[in-house]
Order: C-alpha cells, then structure tokens, then sequence
C-alpha cells in the first residue's frame, strides 16, 4: 500500500488489530507516485476481506492505493500463527474485491474476446461438419463466455445492474458476432460445394448439441456451480473442466451451420441448448455466490479488530 502520512498511523492502527496479519513492514516516505508511505504486510486469504474493507473506509484508495498478490511460498512460523489465527480456511475463502475485480475485467466487450469466441465458434463449427468430439472439446476450452457469465451472477448478488447489462451485452454481441461470421463462412463453404443439407445427417456423437433435455439442464447447474467456485478459490484447472462440460460454443457453431443448410429444426434445437447452458450456469453460479455470502458473513463478526490479536510468539 501507499499512504499519505496522515493516514498511516490509523493504518497502522487497523493491521495490528486485525486477525491474521503478519510480516508487517513500513518505509516511510519512500513512494513518489502518489506519494506517501510504503506499507507492505501479508494477511491469510481467510481474513482478506475484513482487512480490505477496513482499509477502503480509511479512504485509502481515494488518496493512495491498494495492490494485492497472492503469496505462492511463506515459510515462517509467524505466518502460520496468522492463519491459524483466522477463521475458516484459505482454499475455502472468496476475496471479494478480488473477484469483482475480475468479473469487471472478464464482462468487457473488447476485441480478445470477440476474437476468441468468433475462433472458437468456428472451431465447432468445423468440429459439427467432420463429426469431430475432439474439436467440439477444443472449441469449449478455447471461448471465453464464462467471464461474462461469472459478472452475471455477481451483478445479481450485488444487485449491480449496470454489471449485469454489461456482462449481458458482452454474451449478446459475442455470440451475436460469432454466429455471424460462422454463418457467412458456412455459406461460403456450401456455395464451393464443401458442405451440403446432408452434411449433418447422422452426427450420433455430437448429437447432444441439438437435443437440450433435463441432463443438459443438470449439467449446466453443475458447470455454473463448478465454475464460480473455480474462480473464487483460483483454481484455474477446475475451471478448464467446467468449459469442456458445458455445450454453449459448440451450441452457437451448430446453429451457424444449420443456417446456412437451412436445417431449421436443428438450429432450433442448438438455439435452445446455448439458451439452456446459460440460463443453468447463471442460476447455479448466484446460488454458489448466495451460499458462500452466507456462510463468510459469520466469520466477518469476528474480525472487527476490537481485540488485539496474539503476537506470532504466543
């Protein structure tokens, strides 16, 4: 952190109170941009939140600034204490500045992720003509959509609505936009004589794409579920294993084919499936979102800093 020195000394105040800090470190005057105090410290994950929020109601982000990186090797007994100190345990603890932080990044409509889901859409697209699960797979790695879905779920637990219209018009004009470029690429294909009404028949092991039923219902709860916790807890790999479960890209390169085949029940079918998917992923990430509020909001009691906490060596 940088702080204005006037404020320091209630900082200061606030991490010696607070529960499961440790490695506290001062170098007064040394920044320049803005200027004030140097103070860094480590905080367990677990107790994160408690210490940001008290730290944003000194005013500190208005005349100094906050970064935070997460420590990937602390060895220090003094650190243990601290996070045996805090409630609950890190692999379970949502930083929340943390993840909104993210939700704002991933909900924007910016070229990366037009082209990345223009590029995925198309690589299942592909994957639908040649009868390919292994680039349907690859598609589903490869999109980006989750992000803008995460910012849904979070908008809605925050009651945020200009991050849900964001995030909304992120999947809107992504998708929109995928589709597009897929379907004229697709007619392209048909007019060079590529592709034909008839490329489509008899698809067996994609044919999950143009057949929502109650298990694409049920995965997409799950996904949604898996999905939210994969980015609260940062467990990227997790979060791979969501994409590979859920039929939203390959759905939207199904629907692009189909159209330009003029293969209406199927785009119906793909149409309803991407509509499936979303809708599944949103309920079950705010619910995920709801419980995880629910179950940290008993331990914010206990970090209000109205007790010292014990030095490192008791």
């Amino acid at each position: 952190m940088i702080s204005p020195p006037e404020l320091s000394t209630r900082i200061l105040e606030v991490l010696d109170e607070a529960v499961g800090v440790t490695n506290l470190v001062v170098l007064p005057g040394v920044a320049r941009s803005p200027r004030g105090d140097l103070i860094q410290f480590d905080v367990a994950r677990e107790a994160a939140n408690e210490v940001i929020e008290r730290l944003r109601s000194l005013g500190l982000c208005a005349e100094g600034s906050i970064a935070v990186e997460e420590v990937d090797l602390s060895i220090s007994e003094a650190a243990d204490h601290a996070q045996e100190a805090a409630p609950g345990d890190g692999d379970d603890a949502v930083v929340w500045a943390e993840f909104s932080q993210r939700v704002e990044d991933d909900s924007r409509l910016t070229w990366a992720f037009l082209a990345f889901l223009a590029i995925a859409t198309q690589i299942a697209a592909i994957g639908v003509i040649v009868n390919s699960p292994i680039l349907i797979v690859g598609a589903m790695v490869l999109g980006p959509e989750f992000g803008a879905i995460a910012a849904i779920c979070f908008g809605l637990l925050q009651r945020d609505r200009r991050l849900i219209g964001r995030a909304l018009r992120a999947l809107a004009v992504g998708f929109a936009s995928a589709i597009a470029i897929t379907f004229a690429c697709a007619l392209v294909s048909r007019w060079l004589g590529w592709i034909e009404p008839s490329s489509l028949i008899d698809h067996k092991e994609i044919g999950f794409i143009v057949k929502p039923d109650r298990w694409s219902f049920i995965v997409a709860l799950l996904a949604g579920a898996a999905g939210v916790l994969s980015v609260t807890a940062g467990k990227s790999s997790a979060l791979v294993g969501v994409f590979i479960s859920v039929t939203t890209v390959p759905a939207a390169g199904y629907f692009a084919v189909a159209g330009a085949l003029a293969r209406w029940g199927d785009m119906a079918g793909s149409a309803v499936q991407l509509g499936v998917n979303i809708a599944g992923m949103i309920i079950a990430g705010t619910v995920t979102l709801l419980v995880q509020k629910a179950y940290w909001s008993r331990f914010d009691m206990r970090l209000p800093g109205r007790s010292r906490r014990k030095p490192a060596h008791e």
